[in-house]
Protein backbone atom coordinates (compact mmCIF):
# COMPACT_ATOMS: atom_id res chain seq x y z
CA UNK A 1 0.00 0.00 0.00
CA UNK A 2 1.61 3.47 -0.88
CA UNK A 3 1.41 6.36 1.48
CA UNK A 4 -1.18 7.93 -0.97
CA UNK A 5 -3.44 4.82 -0.22
CA UNK A 6 -2.78 4.97 3.46
CA UNK A 7 -3.96 8.64 4.24
CA UNK A 8 -8.12 8.48 3.47
CA UNK A 9 -7.53 5.37 6.18
CA UNK A 10 -5.62 7.55 9.07
CA UNK A 11 -7.92 10.84 8.04
CA UNK A 12 -11.02 8.23 8.71
CA UNK A 13 -9.93 6.94 11.59
CA UNK A 14 -8.36 10.52 13.07
CA UNK A 15 -12.14 11.34 12.05
CA UNK A 16 -13.85 8.60 13.37
CA UNK A 17 -11.88 8.80 16.99
CA UNK A 18 -12.40 12.93 16.67
CA UNK A 19 -16.04 12.20 16.97
CA UNK A 20 -16.11 9.74 19.44
CA UNK A 21 -14.46 12.05 21.94
CA UNK A 22 -17.13 14.66 20.62
CA UNK A 23 -19.25 12.71 21.94
CA UNK A 24 -18.11 11.30 25.30
CA UNK A 25 -17.53 15.08 25.66
CA UNK A 26 -21.07 16.27 25.14
CA UNK A 27 -22.42 13.28 27.40
CA UNK A 28 -20.48 14.94 30.48
CA UNK A 29 -20.98 18.48 29.52
CA UNK A 30 -24.40 18.45 28.30
CA UNK A 31 -26.54 16.88 31.37
CA UNK A 32 -24.11 19.16 33.82
CA UNK A 33 -25.48 22.32 31.58
CA UNK A 34 -28.94 20.92 31.94
CA UNK A 35 -29.11 20.29 35.75
CA UNK A 36 -27.25 23.38 36.66
CA UNK A 37 -29.87 25.51 34.24
CA UNK A 38 -32.99 23.39 35.98
CA UNK A 39 -31.41 24.24 39.48
CA UNK A 40 -31.24 28.03 38.67
CA UNK A 41 -30.17 30.89 41.27
CA UNK A 42 -26.30 31.30 42.22
CA UNK A 43 -25.38 28.10 40.92
CA UNK A 44 -26.16 28.88 37.32
CA UNK A 45 -24.84 32.40 37.48
CA UNK A 46 -21.32 30.39 39.22
CA UNK A 47 -21.57 28.50 36.23
CA UNK A 48 -22.18 31.35 33.49
CA UNK A 49 -19.23 33.64 35.25
CA UNK A 50 -16.62 30.92 35.49
CA UNK A 51 -17.54 30.07 31.81
CA UNK A 52 -17.03 33.74 30.50
CA UNK A 53 -14.01 34.14 32.19
CA UNK A 54 -12.86 31.12 29.98
CA UNK A 55 -14.03 33.02 26.86
CA UNK A 56 -12.32 35.69 27.85
CA UNK A 57 -8.72 34.61 28.44
CA UNK A 58 -9.23 32.00 25.23
CA UNK A 59 -9.95 35.65 23.07
CA UNK A 60 -7.34 37.22 24.51
CA UNK A 61 -5.03 34.12 24.04
CA UNK A 62 -6.45 34.16 20.25
CA UNK A 63 -5.76 37.67 19.23
CA UNK A 64 -2.34 37.77 21.11
CA UNK A 65 -3.22 40.47 23.97
CA UNK A 66 -3.14 38.00 26.75
CA UNK A 67 -0.89 39.81 29.45
CA UNK A 68 -1.68 39.61 33.25
CA UNK A 69 -3.00 43.25 33.60
CA UNK A 70 -5.38 42.49 30.79
CA UNK A 71 -6.45 39.56 31.85
CA UNK A 72 -6.95 40.95 35.69
CA UNK A 73 -9.09 43.82 34.32
CA UNK A 74 -11.72 40.98 32.78
CA UNK A 75 -11.05 38.65 35.44
CA UNK A 76 -11.89 40.47 38.70
CA UNK A 77 -14.73 42.81 36.81
CA UNK A 78 -16.41 39.40 35.21
CA UNK A 79 -16.55 37.74 38.87
CA UNK A 80 -17.86 41.00 40.24
CA UNK A 81 -20.57 41.01 37.82
CA UNK A 82 -21.08 37.59 38.90
CA UNK A 83 -21.43 38.17 42.58
CA UNK A 84 -23.78 41.50 41.51
CA UNK A 85 -25.95 38.97 39.66
CA UNK A 86 -25.99 36.77 42.66
CA UNK A 87 -26.81 39.48 45.28
CA UNK A 88 -29.43 40.97 43.15
CA UNK A 89 -28.27 43.82 43.23
CA UNK A 90 -29.37 47.11 40.92
CA UNK A 91 -28.76 45.82 37.32
CA UNK A 92 -27.20 49.14 36.39
CA UNK A 93 -24.13 47.93 38.98
CA UNK A 94 -23.44 45.07 36.29
CA UNK A 95 -23.36 47.14 33.10
CA UNK A 96 -21.13 49.52 34.86
CA UNK A 97 -19.06 46.52 35.92
CA UNK A 98 -18.90 45.59 32.08
CA UNK A 99 -18.00 49.00 31.02
CA UNK A 100 -15.13 49.17 33.55
CA UNK A 101 -14.08 45.82 32.36
CA UNK A 102 -14.40 46.62 28.73
CA UNK A 103 -12.39 50.34 28.80
CA UNK A 104 -10.32 48.65 31.50
CA UNK A 105 -8.86 45.78 28.73
CA UNK A 106 -8.54 48.70 26.28
CA UNK A 107 -6.19 50.78 28.28
CA UNK A 108 -4.11 48.02 29.74
CA UNK A 109 -3.49 46.36 26.40
CA UNK A 110 -0.06 47.12 25.17
CA UNK A 111 -1.79 46.51 21.71
CA UNK A 112 -4.59 45.36 19.51
CA UNK A 113 -6.46 47.52 22.15
CA UNK A 114 -9.62 47.41 20.06
CA UNK A 115 -9.49 43.21 20.14
CA UNK A 116 -9.04 43.60 23.68
CA UNK A 117 -12.36 45.62 24.59
CA UNK A 118 -14.38 43.39 21.44
CA UNK A 119 -13.26 40.26 24.10
CA UNK A 120 -14.80 42.03 26.97
CA UNK A 121 -17.97 43.21 25.27
CA UNK A 122 -18.27 39.05 23.87
CA UNK A 123 -17.60 38.19 27.26
CA UNK A 124 -19.79 39.85 29.39
CA UNK A 125 -22.73 40.01 26.62
CA UNK A 126 -22.78 35.81 26.98
CA UNK A 127 -22.92 36.83 31.19
CA UNK A 128 -25.77 39.30 30.97
CA UNK A 129 -28.04 37.17 28.74
CA UNK A 130 -27.32 34.09 29.91
CA UNK A 131 -28.25 35.43 33.27
CA UNK A 132 -30.93 37.37 32.24
CA UNK A 133 -32.62 35.03 30.40
CA UNK A 134 -32.79 32.30 33.16
CA UNK A 135 -33.63 34.80 36.45
CA UNK A 136 -37.65 34.43 34.97
CA UNK A 137 -38.94 31.90 37.51
CA UNK A 138 -41.70 31.06 35.23
CA UNK A 139 -40.59 30.90 32.07
CA UNK A 140 -36.58 31.02 32.50
CA UNK A 141 -35.50 26.75 32.72
CA UNK A 142 -37.56 26.51 29.54
CA UNK A 143 -36.53 29.59 27.43
CA UNK A 144 -32.27 28.04 28.15
CA UNK A 145 -33.68 24.60 27.35
CA UNK A 146 -35.08 26.00 23.97
CA UNK A 147 -32.02 27.60 23.51
CA UNK A 148 -30.08 25.22 24.58
CA UNK A 149 -31.62 22.06 22.32
CA UNK A 150 -31.86 24.60 18.81
CA UNK A 151 -27.85 25.59 19.54
CA UNK A 152 -27.45 21.70 19.61
CA UNK A 153 -29.75 20.81 16.95
CA UNK A 154 -28.14 23.04 14.60
CA UNK A 155 -24.25 21.95 15.46
CA UNK A 156 -25.50 18.28 15.21
CA UNK A 157 -27.68 18.47 12.22
CA UNK A 158 -25.30 20.63 10.32
CA UNK A 159 -22.48 17.82 11.21
CA UNK A 160 -24.28 15.26 9.94
CA UNK A 161 -25.85 16.99 7.22
CA UNK A 162 -22.46 18.25 5.99
CA UNK A 163 -20.07 15.36 6.71
CA UNK A 164 -23.14 13.10 4.66
CA UNK A 165 -23.97 15.13 2.33
CA UNK A 166 -21.12 17.55 1.65
CA UNK A 167 -21.09 19.93 -1.68
CA UNK A 168 -20.52 23.50 -2.11
CA UNK A 169 -18.59 25.20 0.56
CA UNK A 170 -20.74 27.94 2.84
CA UNK A 171 -17.68 30.22 3.04
CA UNK A 172 -14.42 28.25 2.33
CA UNK A 173 -12.42 31.87 3.16
CA UNK A 174 -13.64 31.76 6.30
CA UNK A 175 -14.81 27.95 7.25
CA UNK A 176 -12.90 25.70 4.91
CA UNK A 177 -14.74 22.59 6.07
CA UNK A 178 -18.20 24.29 6.62
CA UNK A 179 -21.08 23.51 3.83
CA UNK A 180 -24.48 24.89 2.47
CA UNK A 181 -25.86 21.05 3.18
CA UNK A 182 -24.90 21.61 6.60
CA UNK A 183 -26.12 24.58 6.96
CA UNK A 184 -29.36 23.62 5.93
CA UNK A 185 -29.41 20.56 7.84
CA UNK A 186 -28.86 22.40 11.06
CA UNK A 187 -31.27 24.86 10.12
CA UNK A 188 -34.06 22.10 9.47
CA UNK A 189 -32.90 20.40 12.95
CA UNK A 190 -33.60 23.15 14.76
CA UNK A 191 -36.86 23.46 13.51
CA UNK A 192 -38.02 20.24 14.60
CA UNK A 193 -36.79 21.07 17.96
CA UNK A 194 -39.37 23.96 17.84
CA UNK A 195 -42.21 21.70 16.82
CA UNK A 196 -41.65 19.69 19.38
CA UNK A 197 -41.80 22.76 21.93
CA UNK A 198 -45.29 23.65 19.89
CA UNK A 199 -46.42 19.94 20.63
CA UNK A 200 -45.86 20.43 24.17
CA UNK A 201 -47.24 23.32 24.90
CA UNK A 202 -44.24 25.66 25.25
CA UNK A 203 -45.40 28.56 22.49
CA UNK A 204 -47.65 28.49 19.50
CA UNK A 205 -46.48 26.89 16.63
CA UNK A 206 -45.89 29.89 14.08
CA UNK A 207 -44.22 32.26 16.81
CA UNK A 208 -41.81 29.86 17.64
CA UNK A 209 -40.45 28.23 14.60
CA UNK A 210 -39.77 31.56 13.53
CA UNK A 211 -37.74 31.93 16.82
CA UNK A 212 -36.35 28.76 16.50
CA UNK A 213 -35.18 29.65 13.15
CA UNK A 214 -33.77 33.20 14.10
CA UNK A 215 -32.07 31.67 16.67
CA UNK A 216 -30.33 29.07 14.25
CA UNK A 217 -29.08 31.59 11.78
CA UNK A 218 -27.96 33.60 14.71
CA UNK A 219 -25.51 30.45 16.02
CA UNK A 220 -24.22 29.37 12.68
CA UNK A 221 -22.98 33.22 12.53
CA UNK A 222 -21.78 33.22 15.84
CA UNK A 223 -20.06 29.71 14.52
CA UNK A 224 -18.93 31.87 11.53
CA UNK A 225 -17.45 34.61 13.54
CA UNK A 226 -15.54 32.93 15.56
CA UNK A 227 -13.64 31.15 12.86
CA UNK A 228 -12.96 34.40 10.85
CA UNK A 229 -11.46 35.20 14.38
CA UNK A 230 -9.37 32.53 14.63
CA UNK A 231 -8.10 32.74 10.94
CA UNK A 232 -7.45 36.58 11.22
CA UNK A 233 -4.93 35.26 14.07
CA UNK A 234 -3.88 31.85 12.36
CA UNK A 235 -5.44 30.05 15.44
CA UNK A 236 -6.86 26.55 14.69
CA UNK A 237 -8.37 25.98 18.13
CA UNK A 238 -9.24 28.72 21.06
CA UNK A 239 -7.65 26.06 23.16
CA UNK A 240 -7.74 21.93 24.24
CA UNK A 241 -9.45 22.37 27.33
CA UNK A 242 -12.75 19.87 26.27
CA UNK A 243 -11.53 17.09 24.33
CA UNK A 244 -12.94 16.92 20.84
CA UNK A 245 -14.25 20.00 21.12
CA UNK A 246 -11.21 22.40 21.52
CA UNK A 247 -11.77 25.41 23.67
CA UNK A 248 -14.62 26.86 25.17
CA UNK A 249 -14.85 29.43 22.48
CA UNK A 250 -15.15 26.51 19.90
CA UNK A 251 -18.23 25.41 22.07
CA UNK A 252 -19.45 28.27 22.81
CA UNK A 253 -19.69 30.07 19.43
CA UNK A 254 -23.27 29.30 18.83
CA UNK A 255 -24.73 29.35 22.21
CA UNK A 256 -23.13 33.29 22.70
CA UNK A 257 -24.92 34.57 19.73
CA UNK A 258 -28.19 32.63 20.01
CA UNK A 259 -28.11 33.71 24.01
CA UNK A 260 -27.74 37.41 23.46
CA UNK A 261 -30.41 37.38 20.35
CA UNK A 262 -33.04 35.59 22.80
CA UNK A 263 -32.44 37.69 25.56
CA UNK A 264 -32.77 40.94 23.85
CA UNK A 265 -35.43 39.44 22.40
CA UNK A 266 -36.78 38.38 25.59
CA UNK A 267 -36.34 42.09 26.80
CA UNK A 268 -37.60 44.08 24.64
CA UNK A 269 -40.98 42.07 25.24
CA UNK A 270 -40.98 41.28 28.62
CA UNK A 271 -38.67 43.88 30.32
CA UNK A 272 -35.99 43.34 32.50
CA UNK A 273 -37.98 40.55 35.09
CA UNK A 274 -39.68 38.82 32.17
CA UNK A 275 -36.93 37.94 29.22
CA UNK A 276 -37.89 34.25 29.56
CA UNK A 277 -41.60 35.14 29.20
CA UNK A 278 -40.99 38.02 26.31
CA UNK A 279 -38.98 34.88 24.29
CA UNK A 280 -41.64 32.15 24.67
CA UNK A 281 -45.28 33.70 25.25
CA UNK A 282 -46.34 35.10 21.86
Amino acid sequence: MTEGEAEPEVAAEQGARNLLMRVIAALVLAPLAIAVGYAGGWLWIVLVTLATIGLFVEWLTVVGARTLPVMAAGIVTLFAAGCVEVGRIEANYVFSLAAIGIVGAALLAPHRRGWAALGGCYAFAALIASVALRLDQVWGFAALMFVLLVVWATDIGGYFAGRGIGGPKLWPRISPKKTWAGAVGGFAASLVVAAGFAALGFGKAGPILLLSAALSVASQFGDLFESSVKRRFGVKDSSHIIPGHGGLMDRLDGFVAAIVLAAILGFLRGGADGVGRGLMVW
